[in-house]
């Protein structure tokens, strides 16, 4: 099974939003080793193994399908990836340049909380995708 971490800075502490987080975390398990791990350090914990995808607003976008295509490749290999989403402040430009892959969610700003479920949601998006089911419709 694909292992999936996801490294983020402090705790979600909007109750809703956790509670989303969780929904889809839930919906995930049968398709990944997903993982989140507050941390204070990101790039202690960058893995030289993973495909690094680093969450930032100046990132390359992706149609839900192409990021699918980009899951996909990645699950095809078994190359573990790691998600690093920074705070308010954003990612320092070291996380950004150890990235193989930048990703926006929008052109717009949404908070790092909202990030989360964002992406969270978008990786179950491409597992329906992946798998011929219909939720992405």
């Amino acid at each position: 099974m694909l292992k999936v971490q996801i490294l983020q800075i402090g705790e979600t502490k909007d109750s809703n939003l956790r509670a989303l987080e969780q929904e889809f975390e839930k919906r995930l398990k049968p398709y990944f080793k997903l993982e989140t791990l507050t941390v204070k350090n990101l790039e202690s914990k960058l893995d030289s193994d993973a495909f690094v995808i680093a969450l930032d607003e100046r990132g390359k976008h992706f149609t839900s399908e192409e990021f699918a295509a980009q899951i996909g490749t990645l699950k095809d290999r078994g190359t573990p990836i790691q998600f690093v989403i920074g705070d308010f402040a954003g990612l320092p430009p070291e996380i950004r340049d150890r990235a193989q892959l930048t990703l926006a969610l929008s052109k717009m700003t949404f908070t790092h909380e909202m990030v989360r479920v964002f992406l969270k949601e978008q990786l179950y998006r491409a597992c329906m995708i992946l798998a011929g089911k219909p939720y992405h419709k």
